[in-house]
């Protein structure tokens, strides 16, 4: 798993390194792994054009060293400083002393040499900026977006909180970040998610405290999700049960039913009231026209999508929560819940609530700039595990453990596909994985498959539940049988 991290335990970790070390000599090491990245980017180096936008802390002072680097393999090197009299004075004169240029940002040739640079490197501000970008920075940085170069921010996209994300007014637009050290939280979670691009980690020798925010790979996502061994039969992978969808709404307990029987190849048991529609589309689901309790021996339910919120709904809520057994709460359950929280604070039993933010809400606060605050908030509330869906999902327990997801796509906005990530998240849970790392899991599993949905273009819900057994396939390192990357 990677570790996020806040600009306040980075900071913590790098005093004993520069104590120990000579001066000048950690932003050496940022500045080479930093240009490094810049050079692989550029392909070649000799004529092409980079500009180098200069803060006043050490931030700018990677740029500047950088910069120099770059020049000295025959780039031409500008830096644009936005306060002359307080620049980082040794970067600045290794950038002179390797050939580069330099103009203050109110200079009159600053929008051309911008905009009609190959490489712009951010280095206006650092881990330390809050509060949006002052106008002379927020100027730079439509410049850049405005032009056709690589723009590369320098360990943190200016304007973008380190530590959630936030982004108040304008931020720098970074195709690529080079992050030093650790991947600080802000990154990966919330609007910083958007304005970083790729983010490329430099490692400079921090001793870290462990994490406790964390991102899943598809081997963390793996290693959760075992296939079956030649001694399992149906009942020993994790056996779901499904409450969703309605007769105004079928299709929630189609979908989500669906998404349990592709995630793992056990035992589904619905015990909704869109009985129906679930056994026409899934033979393979023993559906039970009755209660919950009359569905028989079940690992852990899925509860909410679609359901509606009438008496009876809230009668089989109460009764699903009132067992020993993991739950995930979603959609119309948490409407429910929001009213009756006593249901499931402090659960013995395993429980996850999928809320997006309007659901969140419904709990008694908004979300806010900062997602893995909010959740942590709300699980510690209710003594459950919080999955709060959204461009970078975050997953959190009551104890602050939690994950930032790292897959998607922004085709995933579309009807039913909540639906689906319920579905996954009960398969999982009936595994016996902690409900957090079970919603970290589903998280994961439901953005790979968006991703592979959505090579096709436009993507229906149940295109994901037709997409799960590939996409999970790809999750442990299987390549898709008889179709080539192109086609799948």
């Amino acid at each position: 798993m990677m570790g996020l991290y806040t600009a306040a335990e980075v900071r913590a970790a790098e005093e004993p390194l520069l104590a120990a070390t000579p001066p000048g000599a950690l932003m050496q090491r940022a500045a080479a792994g930093l240009a490094t990245v810049c050079l692989r980017l550029l392909g070649e180096t000799y004529g092409r054009r980079v500009v180098v936008l200069v803060g006043t802390g050490n931030n700018g002072g990677d740029a500047l060293f950088a910069g120099a680097r770059l020049a000295a393999r025959g780039a031409q090197v500008t830096a644009v400083l936005l306060d002359v009299d307080r620049v980082h004075g040794p970067g600045l004169a290794a950038l002179r002393r390797a050939g580069g240029r330099v103009h203050p940002a109110g200079a009159a040739a600053v929008e051309r040499i911008v905009t009609r640079a190959d490489l712009v490197l951010d280095g206006m501000l650092g881990i330390g900026g809050s509060g949006g970008l002052r106008p002379a920075a927020a100027e730079l940085a439509a410049l850049a977006a405005r032009g056709a170069g690589i723009t590369v921010a320098v360990d943190l996209p200016s304007g973008v909180d380190a530590a959630t994300g936030a982004v108040d007014g304008s931020a720098f637009p970074a195709v690529h970040t080079v992050t030093f050290g650790a991947v600080k939280l802000g990154l990966v979670v919330g609007e910083g998610r958007g304005w970083a691009g790729q983010v490329h980690l430099v490692d400079i020798g921090l001793d870290l405290p462990a994490a406790t925010v964390h991102q899943l790979t598809d081997a963390d996502a793996a290693a959760r999700l075992e296939p079956p061994s030649a001694s399992d039969d149906k009942y020993s992978q994790g056996v779901v049960g499904i409450v969703a969808g309605s007769a105004a709404y079928p299709g929630a307990g189609v979908l989500c039913t669906g998404a349990a029987l592709r995630t793992r190849p056990g035992l589904v048991r619905y015990a909704g009231t869109a009985a129906d529609g679930v056994r026409a589309a899934w033979p393979e689901a023993i559906v039970t026209d009755g209660r919950p309790a009359d569905a028989g021996r079940v690992q852990a339910w899925v509860v909410g999508p679609g359901m509606g919120t009438d008496d009876a709904a809230r009668s089989v809520l109460a009764e699903v929560l009132a067992t020993d057994l993991p739950v995930v709460v979603d959609a119309d359950a948490l409407t429910m819940l929001a009213e009756q929280p006593a249901l499931v604070r402090d659960r013995g039993a395993g429980t996850l609530l999928t809320p997006h933010d309007r659901e969140f809400a419904r709990f008694g606060s908004e979300v806010g700039t900062d997602r893995v605050g909010a959740a942590r908030r709300l699980a510690a509330e209710l003594g459950c595990a919080v999955l709060l869906k959204g461009d970078a999902t975050v997953v959190a327990d009551a104890g602050g453990a939690a994950f930032v997801n790292g897959t998607g796509t922004p085709w995933l906005a579309t009807a039913g596909t909540g639906d689906v990530l319920s579905g996954i998240a009960g398969a999982v849970l009936a595994t016996g994985l902690p409900a957090v790392e079970a919603g970290a899991v589903a998280a994961h599993v439901h953005g790979r498959t968006g991703q592979l949905a959505a090579r096709r273009g436009p993507l229906l819900a149940g295109d994901l539940v037709r997409r799960l057994p590939e996409a999970i396939g790809r999750v442990h390192g299987l390549a898709p049988v008889g179709l080539g990357d192109s086609e799948a």
